[in-house]
């Protein structure tokens, strides 16, 4: 195609700090086509005024209450040929957008994204570094996207990170943007229903996008959030169901079984409480009740060695001696916020009969 109008919108909410350092690096592209920035927020927020000294558009979020009406609303206000999404807590390199748009040549690229990492260097703290690693892992966190890198330069995909994708304008147009009222999974469902198009995404393994991880508290919140989204998604578009998130979903229940199998097992073979956690097992005799005691254990220690070998096979630049052994505590802690979103899914699917996509992350009163 013709040198294309691009324009890359981000949604902001109370992060100016961040949000400066993103439109530094966006002011020094090697791309040298046109080139819009659009910050989408609430007006008065301490980010317009940045934005408008970097020279950057702002666009009233008109009381949107998630990111993916904000992003809405900023894709009927925005006049370009390729859209460029990010957020405002990112380091961008230089080469992104140039990255990014050299692949819409192709007639069968409706959207192209890439991975994205938290920075390996002293922007990131170490929690969050080990965070990176824990979601960057290989088969323990096979649901997500963060850092997930083709064979190929280019690799067909079904869902592009929010944080570090393309589309062309047109495809968005034809599905209507994001779901409304959804945030957490809003980039999974608009993609979904981009691939029922007919359209094609893909993915460019070296259109790397540096993102900061959130902090440990945080994180687990974002991360309970989207497996809530994720099945209220699934229940929506039953084409996005898959086994992974399912699978987490009943990881709590599993963990809850066998920590009261261990104490069950441990009483009833003679150990009195509160000594049920003396596990040397040598005064438990051979039966169920040592059955009980000893799975829990090996099936503990199993997790945590898949843990260990996932992070050290993994995507993340961050993955040190330090970050790899102390990610199966944050795999796990990412397993049970995560499969706790899904039980709350469930819940309100099955139970309460009050499923809807509704779910913010922040206080936006």
């Amino acid at each position: 195609m013709a040198t294309p109008k691009v324009c890359v919108i981000i949604p902001t909410l109370r992060n100016a700090e961040e949000l400066e350092i993103a439109l530094d690096g966006l002011s020094n592209q090697s791309w040298n086509g046109p080139l819009e920035i659009v910050i989408v927020g609430p007006t008065g927020d301490p980010g317009e005024a940045i934005a408008m000294a970097k020279g950057a558009s702002w666009i009233d979020d008109q009381g949107s209450r998630t990111r993916a009406d904000a992003c809405n609303v900023a894709l009927e206000s925005v006049d370009c040929e390729l859209v460029l999404f990010t957020d405002d807590d990112v380091w961008v390199p230089e080469d992104w957008v140039e990255n990014l748009v050299r692949w819409f040549d192709r007639e069968d690229v409706a959207g192209v994204g890439g991975p994205n990492f938290a920075p390996p260097d002293s922007r990131s703290t170490f929690w969050q570094r080990v965070i990176d690693v824990t979601f960057c892992s290989k088969w323990v966190t096979a649901g997500t996207n963060y850092g997930n890198r083709g064979s190929e330069q280019l690799s067909k995909a079904n869902q592009l990170p929010g944080v570090n994708a393309a589309y062309r304008k047109s495809v968005l147009d034809d599905v209507n943007g994001f779901d409304k009222g959804a945030i957490g999974c809003e980039d999974a469902m608009m993609d979904y229903r981009i691939e029922q198009k007919g359209h094609q995404l893909w993915q460019d393994r070296d259109a790397i996008m540096w993102h900061r991880r959130r902090n440990p508290s945080r994180v687990r919140k974002q991360i309970r959030n989207y497996g809530l989204v994720r099945i209220l998604a699934s229940d929506i578009h039953p084409g996005m169901k898959s086994w992974s998130h399912t699978a987490v979903g009943l990881f709590p229940l599993l963990v809850a079984s066998a920590l009261f199998a261990f104490v069950y097992g441990a009483m009833t073979g003679g150990l009195a409480w509160p000594n049920v956690w003396d596990i040397s097992l040598a005064t438990i005799p051979m039966g169920p009740a040592r059955a009980m005691v000893h799975l829990p254990v090996s099936l503990a220690s199993l997790y945590v060695l898949i843990c260990w070998f996932g992070a050290a096979m993994g995507s993340s630049p961050s993955r040190k001696f330090s970050t790899v052994m102390m990610a199966p505590l944050m795999t796990f802690l990412m397993h049970w916020s995560y499969g706790v979103g899904v039980l709350t899914a469930w819940w309100r699917i099955y139970v309460s009969k009050n499923a809807g996509l509704q779910v913010d992350d922040k206080d936006r009163s």
